[in-house]
Parts: structure tokens; C-alpha cells; sequence
């Protein structure tokens, strides 16, 4: 397949292009021919672009299996580059000219919004960079996995820029322009989609290839969960008391004193090393394995 017949399926698909390293001008050459002058793997080139191409699901197994991890690493590196340098530009520039027209008060409310997001964003694109890259490259030598508290700190960062999108979409007072509201919205939107698929890869693409490499089973992150018969974590075992005595997800998050996004991984964490996903399983559960007692139940 010619590499331009590929870039023009999805608008998204340029990005890719870019972010793994490949300059444009390539005329007809194939994806092959353009990817490996470019020191480029072909396989997961095309991983990568099917998952910014598709419907939001993991490619087949056996092509996360052929990824490069090195190609992966560069991939998103580069993304990371493009977030702090490019979108939260356009974003930044976005709002202020949505929000100019605006009393004070609203202009602050909504820029002090968006830089604390902001900030938030940074923050983990650092942890993933001083912390999560380097180990996953360490596996290649010495056997190291990802952090123990990778998937902690790996909480979605879309959550706040879902409700930037709401606050712009619905709530800016009529003195704002239509057209200003229309360019932060697509901004947004742009963003909030790359991210969705950013995340699919490192969930789904880095931390298997990391797994294989660490001679653990790929197989394990597919299967049925809790097939394995993994154990909970003394912190998952606490959220899971919580689970079990009705609480909910803000509630779990202010006893424990950790995030929202924290609590939803972990109850993610434990619906798949139990296999229980409904809150009266997972009940049973902590019965039967004595993590509380029947009388503390509502």
C-alpha cells in the first residue's frame, strides 16, 4: 500500500506520521519503502495507525506481539512534545479570545479552570516520562517492569477536559462569540480524542510489549480476568471494603484521601484479578475471603 493512500484514510493519521519521525514528500513509495528509510518499523507504524484509525477497540494480539518497542517509546515521546507545545497552545490562545469579552470574573473562572488542567496534564506526561519510559526501556536489559504504580498514576486526564468541553459548549454568557466558542470547541475535541487513543497505546500496546519482554504471558491481558487468580493489593483490599459497604467512588476517594481517577483504577484493578464486576460480587467476595464481616453490611 502506497503510504499516501494510508495518511489519507483519517485525518488523524498525519499526526501520526509526524510524531514517529517520517517527514512528508514521500511521492508513491509504499508504507514499507518510506518507513524503513526513515529507520521506522512498518508493523508497528501500522499498529499505531490502526488504533488512530479504528473504532477505539486494541488491534489483534499477534501484531501487538511484532511491535517495536523502541518505535512505540519514540511515538510517544513525541506526542508528549505535541500536547505541551502545540495543543495546549492552540487551546490556550482559544480561550483567551473566547473569554476576552467576558466580565472578570468569568475570565478568571474558566482560565483558572483550564491552567489547573493544565497543570494536572503536565504533571503525568512528566511522570511518564522521568519514570514510566525509562523502566519500560530498562526491561529491555535488566528485566525491570513498569512502575508498581503505574496504573495509580496512569489515571485518564480527559475527565477535566470533558467538563472544559461542557462548561464552553453550554454555560459562556451570550457576550461570548459563536464563532470563538465553535474554535475552542474543536480544539478540545481534537485533543480529547488524541488523548483517548494516546492512552489505548500505552495501555494497551506498551505495557504488554514491556510484559513479553519481562517473559510474563500476553495472553494474561487478554483473557478472561482473574483467570490467573491474582492477589489484591493491600490498598486494592481496602478499596474494596469500601466497595462492599455501599460507598461511592467520591466517598472511597475522600475517606482514603486519594484522587477520584485513583479510586476508578483500582476498582478497575480489582474487577480484573477477581473477575467480579457488579458491587453484590465483589461483596460476596470480601465475605468469603474474610475482609469484613457480614454485620457491617447495610
Amino acid at each position: 500500500m502506497k503510504m499516501a493512500e494510508l495518511i489519507a484514510v483519517s485525518p488523524s493519521l498525519p499526526g501520526v506520521l509526524t510524531r514517529m519521525g517520517i517527514p512528508f514528500g514521500f511521492g508513491d513509495e509504499t508504507v514499507e519503502e518510506v518507513c524503513r528509510r526513515n529507520g521506522t518499523d512498518p508493523e508497528t507504524f501500522l499498529l499505531i495507525c490502526s488504533v488512530y484509525s479504528g473504532d477505539g477497540s486494541l488491534p489483534a494480539k499477534e501484531r501487538i506481539r511484532k511491535a517495536d518497542l523502541k518505535d512505540v517509546l519514540k511515538y510517544l515521546r513525541r506526542s508528549h512534545t505535541y500536547y505541551m507545545e502545540v495543543a495546549m497552545q492552540e487551546i490556550t490562545a482559544a480561550l483567551v479570545a473566547l473569554t476576552e469579552p467576558c466580565d472578570e470574573r468569568h475570565r478568571n473562572i474558566i482560565r483558572k479552570f483550564f491552567n489547573e488542567y493544565k497543570e494536572e496534564l503536565f504533571k503525568h506526561l512528566e511522570y511518564e516520562e522521568n519514570i514510566v519510559f525509562p523502566q519500560a526501556e530498562a526491561a529491555l536489559h535488566n528485566g525491570h517492569s513498569t512502575p508498581d504504580d503505574y496504573e495509580e498514576n496512569h489515571s485518564h486526564v480527559d475527565e477535566k477536559l470533558e467538563d472544559l468541553k461542557n462548561l464552553v459548549m453550554k454555560y459562556m454568557p451570550p457576550v461570548c462569540g459563536q464563532q470563538d466558542i465553535f474554535r475552542a470547541l474543536t480544539c478540545i475535541f481534537s485533543l480529547q480524542e488524541d488523548l483517548s487513543r494516546h492512552i489505548l497505546v500505552e495501555d494497551g500496546i506498551l505495557v504488554p510489549i514491556v510484559n513479553r519482554r519481562m517473559h510474563t504471558d500476553l495472553e494474561s491481558r487478554f483473557e478472561t480476568p482473574g483467570e490467573k487468580g491474582e492477589e489484591l493489593s493491600s490498598r486494592e483490599k481496602e478499596i474494596l471494603v469500601c466497595v462492599a459497604k455501599g460507598m461511592l467512588n467520591k466517598e472511597i476517594a475522600d475517606a482514603e484521601n486519594i484522587s477520584i481517577h485513583t479510586v476508578i483504577t483500582h476498582r478497575k484493578n480489582i474487577t480484573r484479578k477477581t473477575g467480579i464486576k457488579t458491587v453484590a460480587g465483589l461483596t460476596v467476595y470480601a465475605l468469603l475471603n474474610n475482609l469484613i464481616d457480614i454485620n457491617t453490611i447495610e
